[in-house]
């Protein structure tokens, strides 16, 4: 007996649509897209001195 994985969409983790994968919507499709333009996102790195001018 083999059962399938139901994949849950990120944003809201209601079942995947096969037409807006991984989301389940155009609606939460647009919601991570507005998410990533608004810096709600962001990748580790090491931080940034926001103005090095003002050091000298």
């Amino acid at each position: 007996m083999t059962f399938a994985t139901i994949r849950k969409c990120p944003i809201c983790g209601k079942p995947r649509s096969a037409q807006h994968t991984p989301f389940c919507s155009t609606r939460c499709r647009d919601r991570d897209l507005v998410k990533w333009l608004d810096d709600g996102y962001a990748l580790p790195g090491p931080a940034v001195d926001p103005d090095p001018e003002a050091d000298d």
